[in-house]
């Protein structure tokens, strides 16, 4: 996967992290744990805040 991968991304979150509202979660944090996920495959200095945002917002929607 790679940073633009923002809807598998989301459901790899979705899934590795049951526990966590990301409505709460802060951007280093939400960073680190997609750098975490199995077959992550991307430079950290390509992940931007706007990626972020989007990675956010859909792990939002695969909650509900």
């Amino acid at each position: 996967m790679k940073w633009t991968d923002v809807q598998d991304i989301a459901i790899e979150l979705a899934e590795s992290r049951p526990d966590v509202d990301p409505r709460y979660v802060n951007f280093v944090d939400l960073r680190n744990w997609v750098m975490e996920l199995e077959g992550f495959d991307d430079a950290p200095s390509r992940c931007g805040e706007r990626i972020l945002e989007g990675i956010q917002g859909a792990w939002i929607e695969e909650m509900d």
